[in-house]
């Protein structure tokens, strides 16, 4: 296995500038293993009452499925301060429903077909290469992990990222809520589903981060392709199609507290769903927001994350999400989320004798613009919703799990969701999902 010709390139010009004072040389790329997992979630959709079913409806009839999803990452120091990572992974299976009708989907390890057939191979998921500057000599061990070389780490840094990677590596981080095949699995409780960030379907981009670190805070701003359509697998040209977005990073006092502010704003080939609707009056047919796609819109939004460690070492704790777009202009990455509000709480079950278990539990809730809710009304459809008419309610969702530790390798563990206004529709509902979940790490 080799690195790529732009990496090395980059690696080069990194190592060589004057700000690299030790190991300047920079090497090949020598993979080391830094972990792997298999994950399978299978999800079981009860019956529940609609009066009527449209083309990118929940199917009220009941369904299941199971998705299963394999990892393997790698990474290698090329210089004292320059780090490669490379992941790859394998995704298969299906979401109930198709993993559509709802906006908070419930199954995060989905992989939506987009504008062409994915395939059921492997694929790279990752390839980038990080920088540090150290801006004083204090250091911080890092333990092994995925996209994590063991040894020390500047507290203090310039940090440089670029190349594949999810937006969410870097950004709306969160130790209670961030990771479908650990944690919450539902789209809304592992990220801020207001947050439209920038992905092709699998949810990985190409761009770069720079971050000001700080034991007490951090400043990250990055910039990331955005695909040619909704939901699709081939990306605009860029800077004409990006996604910005910039995040404050507060770590206050000795209590644990971390609060995150982030802002962003996509510049993509987007519909404008009141000009779809208006369209749609004119020639007497339901709006159709991709007729409508014109580059140089844009979305901004707002997100506010705070993790609150309560007990145990921080394995008990809290979490807050709250999220918000403009809503005037087509969602486009992840899901149809406008507004967003989430809370929950992880307990420890070092409070019942195992303490690598936990018990979670949280509530969310999605809510929708008014242009994008009168688009749905009048019959549109999105990239995931498409009831046929709407009697719009918020989207309240409930989700439990637990996660029970065998060994250092094996977690199981049940997780239910129950789910009130499924596509913000007030007509249909309220359904239940139950899920099991098993996955081996390393």
């Amino acid at each position: 296995m080799s690195f790529t010709r732009s990496s090395l390139v980059l690696a080069g010009v990194l190592a060589s500038s004057p700000l690299a004072a030790q190991d300047s040389t920079p090497r090949l790329f020598i993979p080391q293993l830094l972990g792997a997992q298999i994950t399978v979630i299978g999800q079981d959709l009860f019956r529940f009452q609609a009066p009527y079913t449209g083309p990118k409806s929940l199917v009220p009839t009941g369904d299941a499925h199971a998705t299963d999803t394999y990892g393997i990452y790698f990474g290698d120091r090329l210089t004292a301060n320059l780090e490669a990572y490379v992941d790859f992974e394998m995704a298969r299976g299906a979401g109930i429903s198709n993993a559509t009708g709802l906006a908070g989907v419930t199954n995060g390890d989905v992989i939506r077909q987009g504008s062409a057939n994915l395939g059921n191979g492997p694929y790279l998921a990752r390839v980038f290469l990080q920088y540090y500057l150290p801006l004083t000599p204090e250091r911080a061990h890092n333990d092994r992990a995925q996209d994590q070389l063991p040894g020390p780490e500047p507290t203090n840094r310039l940090e440089l990222d670029a190349g594949r990677f999810a937006a969410s590596d870097f950004f709306d981080l969160n130790r209670y809520a961030n990771s479908t095949r650990t944690q919450f699995m539902n789209w809304g409780l592992f990220q801020n589903s207001a947050w439209d960030f920038a992905a092709d379907t699998r949810g990985y981009t190409w761009g770069a981060v720079i971050a000001l670190v700080h034991p007490a805070w951090a400043v990250r701003l990055g910039s990331f392709a955005m695909p040619l359509m909704a939901n699709g697998n081939v990306f605009d040209v860029f800077p004409r199609a990006r996604g910005d977005n910039l995040e404050i990073t507060l770590q206050p006092g000795t209590s644990g507290t971390i609060v995150r502010i982030l802002a962003y704003e996509n510049h993509a080939r987007m519909g404008v769903y009141a000009d779809a609707i208006a369209h749609g009056v004119a020639v007497d047919s339901a709006p159709n927001i991709v007729a409508d796609d014109k580059p140089g819109r844009t979305k901004k939004g707002l997100g506010l994350n705070v993790e609150q460690p309560l007990a145990d070492s921080g394995n008990t704790g809290a979490f807050l999400r709250l999220g918000w777009n403009d809503g005037k202009n087509e969602d486009f990455a992840f899901t149809e989320v406008d507004r967003h509000l989430s809370a929950g709480l992880q307990v420890s079950g070092i409070r019942w004798g195992r303490g690598a278990d936990v018990l979670s539990v949280a509530i969310l809730v999605h809510g929708l613009s008014p242009d994008h809710r009168a688009y749905l009304a009048a019959g549109g459809q999105g990239f995931l919703l498409g009831d046929g008419k709407l009697r719009y309610g918020s989207e309240n969702i409930l989700e439990a799990y637990y996660r029970a530790q065998f060994g250092r390798f094996i977690q199981v563990g049940p997780d239910f969701q129950w789910i009130h206004n499924p596509g913000y529709n007030r007509d249909r509902g309220p359904a239940a999902v139950a899920s099991l979940r098993l996955r081996a790490s390393y």
